[in-house]
């Protein structure tokens, strides 16, 4: 079957993996121009060179024997390596957060810059509606949405209108997200900050492994303070929240070589309530209607982890069928 994927997240991209190899033809449509969903790193261009930011999913843990598989196979390619600054099981992507995501997308057919405003039940199958796009693209025999829930809700409304309900009910936490670099190295001992007054993270990303280029942190605002100051502009909030880190650390900052600020709106997943979804199979770890053919995974309907996303991703994956040699 040919199926269209809504999402290059780490779920999709994960389904999409276990979908070719049972023989169907996967197409992602990802709505950014990069892949990975929160699985991000931003380089910026300074005049000492280029400095990395992974600004979204800062590590990521590996328990699930599927998922320590995987991992391995990322390490041994030299797309992944243990972070034990952040804990014994913290891995992160090399040379930044989304280069395992980015190995996996080059293996498909991704429709970047492409954001679906609508799933349609045409009788020959799917059909995606494109923003800016006066022509859908289809058909397809499956459709499965690998976005965050605030976005799942809205293009599951008019066909599933359940599972809608339970997207829009598991709500995501804010993040306001600083990067900086620094023309010297800060004299902070640890490379991970955790839960210091408003500042729910800071790492500095520098030493992170196959990390290069000048002393740079990573800066992120808790929830709270995230969600109160949702509506600042960047720059207010790349100050603020600087501000906030210098003075919480008793830092005077050394002179800044770079300095940017991410508004994550859905940054930290929920979790979706159980037995609340009627349409379908409602499995621990995805969504999918057999009559339809339609599909929904992602890190949401089983916890705020990457590793949830790739167990949303192969757990929908193995609901559908193979295609018959």
């Amino acid at each position: 079957m040919q199926i269209a994927v809504i999402g290059a997240g780490l779920a999709g991209l994960a389904c999409a993996e276990q979908l070719r190899d049972s023989g169907h033809a996967p197409i992602l449509f990802e709505k950014s121009r990069g892949v990975g969903g929160r699985m991000s790193t931003r380089r910026v261009e300074i005049d000492h060179g280029q400095v990395g930011f992974d600004h979204g999913a800062q590590y990521m843990t590996v328990r699930d024997p599927g998922f320590v598989r995987l991992v391995q196979s990322w390490q041994a390619a030299g797309l992944a390596a243990p972070w034990p600054a952040a804990g014994d099981e913290a891995w992160v992507g090399v040379p930044g957060m989304n280069a395992p995501a980015r190995a996996m997308a080059d293996r498909f057919d991704v429709r970047r810059g492409q954001r679906v405003t609508a799933l349609e039940a045409w009788p020959d199958g799917w059909h995606l509606r494109l923003a800016d796009e006066q022509e859908t693209a289809g058909p397809f025999a499956a459709a499965i949405v690998a976005v965050p829930a605030e976005q799942a809700g809205p293009l599951l409304a008019a066909i599933a209108p359940d599972w809608s309900a339970l997207a829009l009910a598991t709500r995501s936490s804010p993040c306001w997200t600083v990067m900086a670099a620094f023309a010297a190295r800060l004299p902070v001992e640890t490379d991970v900050i955790k839960k210091r007054g408003p500042i729910g993270w800071a790492a500095r990303n520098s030493a992170k492994p196959g990390r290069s280029g000048p002393e740079a942190w990573v800066i992120q605002a808790d929830a709270d303070w995230s969600a109160a100051n949702l509506e600042m502009t960047p720059e207010q909030a790349q100050d603020r929240l600087l501000g906030i880190f210098a003075e919480t650390m008793g830092l005077d900052l050394p002179q800044t070589l770079s300095l940017s600020a991410h508004r994550w709106r859905y940054a930290k997943s929920g979790t979706a309530e159980r037995g609340t979804a009627e349409r379908g199979t409602a499995a621990r770890t995805a969504l999918w209607d057999p009559d339809r053919r339609l599909g929904v995974c992602g890190d949401w309907l089983l916890g705020p982890r990457v590793e949830s996303a790739f167990l949303s991703g192969t757990g929908l994956a193995a609901m559908i069928p193979a295609q018959a040699g």
